[in-house]
């Protein structure tokens, strides 16, 4: 059985592909990531430079 990895996808990301890449990693939708991930910036903490660090160290999909 093969696992899903984590890499950003080529189509159906919206800004660097994050949320799409823990979405299919963890077999949620995306919306439902982003939706998370936005609810989360009203909370205090790192989350926005955590993304742009994922949005970097994350490699596209092949």
């Amino acid at each position: 059985m093969k696992t899903a990895t984590l890499a950003r996808p080529r189509h159906g990301r919206k800004i660097g592909g994050v949320c799409a890449a823990i979405a299919h990693r963890f077999g949620m939708k995306p919306n439902t990531v982003r939706l998370l991930a936005v609810l989360s910036c009203i909370l205090p903490g790192p989350q926005f430079i955590l993304y742009l660090v994922l949005w970097v160290a994350l490699p596209e999909e092949r």
